[in-house]
């Protein structure tokens, strides 16, 4: 791992991701294994003024570990302080920003409990609702990266010993996150560029996308009213810019949660609570998945579906060029940051306040109206194949091709 890179990745993920400002607290969240990177952010941080970096460390061998042995009522057993401990920064003087580094084996809990390992997922995204809004709403800066873990190397690299394989995953991460030379200045000026095709369809006035590929893909998607196109960097409450996720290559909106019609196949698997659905075929009418299959984690799809009323509808819908830096790779990651950036994509559930005009302030009932999607969860999912058409449909009934055997045609 090269030193120099990792500490370029940390200023990228705290100057340019969250874009921590003077007097604010960067809370960061991280597996021990990041540390080196960790205190690299920590440095960035307090070279840019913050107000106090507070780091919350993880161990995904011991969350399998107490995942296995915890009793079902006492994982769903959420204490208020969680939420609470967040909140308290947010509303401090300055406010507060959230770095996650991410990166567990994509099969960190396979052969448990999956129901009881669900009913955990939901009881905490329950818990952290008011701090979700947060982060769904962009009211403050977040930003979330990546760092190999061993078991996610070899995943990605079997043919490697592991070792190598987490050095080769490295490369890859600073390779795709533009990392090499000034990485701030190479994500500002991206972020700038991808402004330009952002600001394109929005004035295209889009209220319907229709998605094809040879592997059976006839899916339309209806947008929700008022909807606006989002793409790279957002801005916070404050007014401050900030890039939610790193690598990044999608533009995305909201669709309209009860106007998806046909079917859809999945093009890369999917982890889920530590576990993989993979070769999945979804069918949307009137917006709701009314039937499915999967060639693996069929009955992990199925809890996906039920998690509650909202997460058999989809809340974000998302264009990535097959051309993708991510794809060029031709690596599949098992992690969704990587792979909804190789591949156009939806979402099951939760869809992003920002992607309505004004939706960051509307309430709940009002996005609904929208037609903006509810849920407690938000699960990305990839669609995009090297074949794939979008068409779109403007209001005054016209329509535009956006993609074609996978690429951008404006």
């Amino acid at each position: 791992m090269n030193d120099k890179y990792l500490k370029q990745y940390g200023e990228m993920a705290v100057k340019a991701g969250v874009n921590i400002q003077p007097g604010q607290t960067l809370i960061i969240n991280a597996p021990i294994t990041a540390a080196d990177l960790v205190h690299h952010c920590a440095t960035a941080a307090y070279d840019a003024d913050a107000r106090e970096v507070v780091v919350n460390w993880s161990d995904e061998k011991l969350s399998r570990i107490k995942m296995d042995r915890t009793a079902k009522e006492v994982l769903c057993d959420v204490k208020p302080w969680i939420q609470e401990s967040y909140l308290q920064y947010i509303r401090s003087e300055g406010s507060a920003a959230i770095l996650s580094i991410t990166g567990s084996d994509p099969e960190l809990y396979k052969g448990l409990d999956m129901e009881k390992i669900n009913a955990y997922s939901i009881a905490r995204m329950k818990a952290l609702t008011e701090y979700r809004e947060y982060t769904m709403a962009s009211r403050i800066q977040w930003c979330v990266i990546a760092v190999p873990s061993e078991g996610w190397a070899k995943k990605v690299f079997p043919d490697l010993p592991a070792e190598q394989a987490v050095e080769k995953l490295w490369e890859t991460i600073f390779k795709v996150s533009r990392v090499e030379g000034d990485a701030v200045s190479n994500w500002k000026n991206y972020a700038a560029q991808r402004a330009t095709r952002r600001d394109r369809i929005n004035n295209m006035n889009l209220i319907q996308l229709h998605f094809t590929s040879a592997n059976g893909t006839d899916l339309y998607v209806d947008l929700a009213d008022d909807h606006i196109w989002g793409g790279v960097s957002e801005y916070s409450e404050a007014g401050v810019e900030f890039i939610p996720n790193m690598p990044t290559e999608e533009l995305f909106t909201a669709p309209h949660k009860d106007r998806v019609n046909g079917t859809v196949y999945g093009t890369k698997p999917y982890v889920y609570n530590g576990d993989l659905i993979d070769g999945f075929v979804l069918t949307f009418k009137d917006g709701k998945v009314v039937d499915y299959d999967a060639k693996t984690g069929k009955e992990l799809l199925k809890q996906l579906l039920n998690t509650d009323k909202g997460a058999c509808r989809i809340g974000e819908v998302a264009l990535v060029p097959a051309s993708s830096p991510i794809n060029k790779e031709n690596v599949l990651f098992y992690n969704t940051l990587f792979d909804e950036n190789a591949a156009c994509h939806i979402a099951f559930g939760e869809g992003y306040p920002g992607t309505v005009k004004g939706g960051e302030k509307m309430t709940q009932e009002q996005l609904l109206e929208k037609g903006v999607n509810q849920s407690v969860i938000h699960e990305d999912v990839m669609i995009g194949a090297a074949d794939m058409t979008v068409t779109g449909l403007c209001a005054d009934g016209t329509t535009v091709q956006l993609f074609e055997n996978g690429e951008w045609v404006f």
